[in-house]
């Protein structure tokens, strides 16, 4: 499972940001994870715990955001949101060719953390 990588780089990505602020703990964090991401939410969650265990994360609370997926038309410059219901096509000049230009990484949003 790819999610077991991602998780643990998200994870060691918080930790930096926090030990940076000179936290004492983190209270969570927050990831955004886009739609053609291949990455499924679930196994996020279900190795958050592990992955975190014996960090200043571990207890922190996990947020996963799906980011829907947003393109670029190259024939007309719009930006739209290919969905089955406009056939994926672009909905201001119905161009087929497009590229993606949201929806399809795994970030790190934010993290909440205790400085006292």
């Amino acid at each position: 499972m790819h999610e077991m990588s991602y998780i643990s780089r998200m994870v060691a990505l918080a930790i930096d940001v926090a030990k940076e602020n000179n936290a004492k703990s983190v209270k969570s964090i927050v990831i955004q994870i886009g739609k053609t991401s291949g990455v499924m939410p679930y196994y996020m969650y279900k190795y958050y715990p592990e992955v975190s265990k014996g960090t200043m994360l571990e207890g922190a609370e996990l947020i996963c955001e799906e980011v829907s997926v947003k393109a670029l038309c190259e024939e007309c410059g719009s930006e739209y949101y290919p969905s089955s219901e406009n056939r994926y096509l672009c909905t201001v000049c119905g161009g087929r060719r497009a590229h993606i230009i949201e929806g399809k990484g795994v970030t790190l949003k934010n993290i909440v953390i205790e400085d006292i």
